[in-house]
């Protein structure tokens, strides 16, 4: 318990939920001495930069850094470059951490010393209707997936987590977050981290908050934007990361392929809409499981339907820009958004 440990949070106008995130990290067990905190800030024209900097002037452990790209990933390793602390911990500014956040990874990396990441479960806040529809969506197995950090199923190793505690190690000998990545930048660090032989750890003690995004509009981009750079991830390493990246592609494929097998057999146009009732059951039955109140359940089949569209749309246009014509990311899909 007497190691070195810094937090990084790339941000950008964030006034409504930086301070809540840097008192959490404060407010914690453990010592302060041993503590730091590096706000990568990207330029924000809110009043978050003022609020970070009122909190500096009583914590001596708080320091904001200016990114001046403006990058989530060229924010994170800002921050990961000027701390030389034992343990490294990325946050998001919408988090909050428990009390024993940081205790809690240490004892998890003293597992084995193969394990160079640890996370944990992340319980979703909501502040209204529409977020809470989100988080139910999100935290459930047929939104997500085997995405143990949101659905809480599962402690031991897994594939990634979010708001990844690393040692100081594992940047020495694998590198940094890759600041080609606007997106899915710390799934493509994890695959390099298991790549190199080490492993991820996920343990339902490491608790964390989450304030979820309360608009559909958002959540859309989100995950378009998730698709959209998994395929520029798969094109750097050559290879799938995630056997579950394709379900959503192969799911925009088949509502694709509907009206154009119905003018080649009207029997498959049958079997489309057959199995399109199957998806529509199976999302209202996942949904109750989220919810007793039938109008949320149907909310929340819905947003599945945002989740997995936009996944998949935004994973075919990847294939269409990356593999097809070899292009390069767009700026519109360039944006930073912790």
């Amino acid at each position: 318990m007497n190691k070195t440990v810094s937090i990084i949070i790339p941000c950008r106008n964030e006034a409504e939920y930086i301070e809540k995130c840097v008192v959490s990290i404060l407010n914690c067990n453990y010592p302060q001495e041993l503590l730091s905190i590096y706000v990568c800030d990207g330029l924000s024209d809110d009043n978050t930069r003022n609020i970070i900097s009122t909190i500096a002037k009583s914590n001596t452990n708080v320091h904001l850094i200016d990114n001046q790209k403006k990058s989530t990933p060229y924010g994170l390793n800002l921050g990961l470059k000027k701390c030389n602390a034992s343990i490294k911990i990325i946050l998001s500014a919408h988090a909050t951490i428990h009390s024993d956040f940081i205790a809690e990874n240490l004892n998890s990396l003293s597992l084995d010393k193969k394990i160079g990441c640890t996370g944990g479960v992340i319980e979703n806040v909501y502040e209204n209707e529409t977020a809470e529809i989100i988080g139910l969506a999100m935290s459930s197995p047929f939104g997500v997936g085997n995405a143990h950090f949101r659905t809480g199923k599962k402690d031991g190793y897994v594939d990634t987590v979010a708001f990844g505690a690393y040692k100081k190690e594992i940047f020495d000998q694998i590198g940094y977050f890759d600041e080609d990545l606007d997106r899915n930048q710390d799934d493509e660090f994890n695959f390099r981290l298991l790549k190199n032989g080490f492993k991820i750890y996920l343990s339902s003690n490491i608790k964390s908050k989450y304030y979820v995004r309360g608009a559909y509009t958002k959540l859309f981009k989100q995950y378009y934007q998730y698709g959209y750079w998994k395929v520029f991830v798969n094109k750097k390493h050559k290879t799938i990361t995630t056997a579950r990246q394709l379900v959503p592609l192969f799911f925009v494929l088949f509502l694709f392929a509907g009206p154009l097998i119905g003018l080649i057999d009207i029997r498959l146009l049958i079997l489309w809409c057959f199995i399109g009732i199957i998806y529509d059951v199976s999302a209202l039955f996942f949904a109750l499981k989220t919810t007793t109140q039938t109008s949320k359940a149907i909310k929340v089949a819905f947003t599945f339907l945002i989740l997995h569209f936009s996944y998949g749309i935004g994973y075919l246009r990847g294939l269409v820009n990356f593999i097809i014509f070899g292009k390069s990311p767009s700026n519109k899909n360039a944006t930073l958004s912790r």
